[in-house]
């Protein structure tokens, strides 16, 4: 098959969208077929960094989003449909439609191209906090408009499912994230880390993402503070002044990636993740396959991650006091994190990105049996 992957983000930016879209393109390649990426122009700041990989990508026009000017919008231009059409695509995949994969889909349905969308961005969420010119109300009509005219929707989660089946969104089928079990992985535990992190033998507590407003990482701010305890923030992004101004007791290590991000996780002692819109949560599989117990919401994508009292703790939501409880219990159970730690091993196994890019090219088959829909759906 060649498959066209359009994408709101790609390298060199590092987030779920940009990692699941190497990934589902590695396995293509793996398999025998032949991946094209197309996506925005990434900021001017790093749009000369070079970007190896083995297939075509194809950069559209773009523009920075309002109060995120890393997240860049695609622009409507007929590149897309030429690119799509040029490259012979039998199937579209949309990752993560919103702006740019809405123009993907009017190309795809301009050459009657069947289509697979995956949902795993909370949009509604964004809308909500960064005020984007959009209500959240008008954002789901948007995704349900959108999603509507796919052969197939991907979502993550259950919770995801759910809510895309509470606005409207037909056709839901889900498809979970993999990881990399064997770069993340208990062994790589360093002493040489922990004590350039945890000099005095401190309880290390990480957290590993995005530094933005909706993640809402100063709810760990009286963790920063529990006695023994050191809190490391590994990630960038436009929250990054506040956070250092509202966690002045953290650690803050930027951007790490590849080894060097898969030994640190290791070198945690309990992981920590307080964003209550994930459609999935990423780092919480990639701190479970650590052999790490995790702390996290009771929301979204950690709710089918987490084993509550199993493999870590799920708290409510939005509240501090939650996350600073769960932490001190760890803190104080050294056996207990180590129980946590391996039955998180445990619980990804099978997970791996082979297996979830098997389970990928069985929706490619149903919807290209599907085809074009032929329908409009209306948003109600």
């Amino acid at each position: 098959m060649r498959v066209a992957l359009v994408t709101e983000s790609f390298l060199p930016d590092v987030n779920g969208v940009a990692n699941s879209v190497v990934r589902t393109a590695e396995h293509l390649l793996r398999r025998g077929h032949q991946p094209m990426v197309i996506a925005p122009q990434p900021p001017p700041a790093v749009r000369d960094t070079p970007v190896h990989v083995p297939y075509p990508v194809v950069r559209i026009a773009s523009l920075p989003m309002p109060g995120y000017p890393q997240i860049r919008l695609g622009l409507p231009t007929p590149t897309l449909t030429g690119a799509l059409r040029a490259f012979g695509a039998d199937l579209v995949h949309l990752a993560s439609p919103f702006v740019l994969g809405a123009w993907g889909m009017l190309a795809a349905r301009t050459l009657r191209l069947p289509t697979v969308a995956v949902y795993q961005t909370d949009v509604a969420a964004y809308a909500r906090a960064y005020k984007v010119g959009m209500t959240e109300g008008a954002a789901w009509k948007w995704i349900k408009t959108v999603h509507n005219l796919a052969s197939r929707t991907l979502v993550p989660s259950s919770e995801s499912a759910l809510a895309l089946d509470t606005h409207g969104v037909e056709r839901v089928h889900l498809w979970r994230r993999g990881v990399d079990d064997e770069l993340f992985h208990p062994s790589r535990r360093s002493a040489e880390v922990r004590r350039d992190l945890a000099p005095n033998g401190e309880v290390v507590v990480g957290f590993v993402g995005r530094l933005a407003v909706e993640k809402q990482i100063d709810l760990l701010a009286d963790v920063s503070r529990l006695p023994g305890v050191r809190l490391v923030i590994v990630g960038d992004g436009p929250a990054a002044p506040q956070l250092h101004k509202a966690l002045p007791a953290a650690t803050f290590l930027g951007v790490r990636r590849g080894e060097e991000l898969a030994q640190l996780y290791a070198s945690f002692d309990i992981f920590a993740h307080t964003g209550p819109y994930e459609t999935f949560g990423q780092a919480v599989q990639e701190a479970m396959a650590s052999g790490l117990p995790v702390v996290a919401p009771n929301a979204g994508g950690p709710v089918d991650l987490v084993g509550h009292d199993h493999t870590g703790f799920l708290v409510p939501p939005f509240e501090s006091e939650g996350f600073t409880s769960a932490v001190r219990d760890l803190v104080a159970d050294p056996a207990k994190r180590a129980a946590f730690g391996v039955a998180g091993r445990q619980a990804i196994e099978g997970r791996s990105w082979y297996a979830v890019g098997e389970e990928l090219l069985g929706h490619y088959g149903e919807a290209c049996s599907v085809g074009y829909v032929e329908r409009r759906a209306v948003a109600a």
